[in-house]
């Protein structure tokens, strides 16, 4: 199964592509899709939705993982974030993918073991649970990195029951 997790943002969107045989697995790709600060919202939104598609036209995922919506007193900043989910969910979706959310609880807890962690204790665990040399930067990227994995993980669970 090859899965493709986004950590999404109206600057930056994180992006990982990992692949999962048996209980193996396996980084293929990971980085980051940045905004200009400068430019219009439905252009930032734009070059999200198409940097996510060039992503799963390039490696063929047969999941995207998305962490879920999520409460903020800044309303704006969650406003901007959901509507930055919604354009890799439609890229997903358009690309007729089976699309996957989980909270960034779950997320957290499937890679770290603790559903409380920060992103310093995420970006090891994923360097350790992918057998990298170093941990994946930017954080944005070993947050989506984390998203593919608590999906395989998940899938796997489901499999066993």
């Amino acid at each position: 199964m090859r899965v493709i997790g986004i950590d999404p943002g109206i600057h930056i969107t994180g992006w990982g592509i990992v692949d999962a045989e048996d209980r193996e697995v396996q980084l293929v790709d990971y980085g980051v899709i940045k905004t200009k600060r400068t430019q219009p919202l439905p252009i930032r939104l734009k070059h999200v939705y198409d940097g996510v598609s060039g992503m799963i036209a390039q490696y063929k995922p047969e999941v995207l993982s998305i962490e879920e919506a999520f409460y903020s007193k800044n309303v704006k900043v969650a406003l901007t974030i959901g509507q930055a989910r919604a354009a890799a969910i439609l890229a997903g979706t358009n690309a007729a993918l089976e699309v996957a959310e989980y909270s960034p609880r779950e997320i957290k807890q499937s890679s770290v073991g603790l559903g409380a962690a920060v992103k310093g204790q995420v970006q090891y665990m994923v360097k350790v649970l992918l057998k990298l040399d170093k941990e994946p930067s930017p954080v944005d990227a070993a947050d989506a990195l984390a998203a593919a994995i608590c999906h395989i993980n998940r899938a796997h669970l489901k499999y066993l029951a």
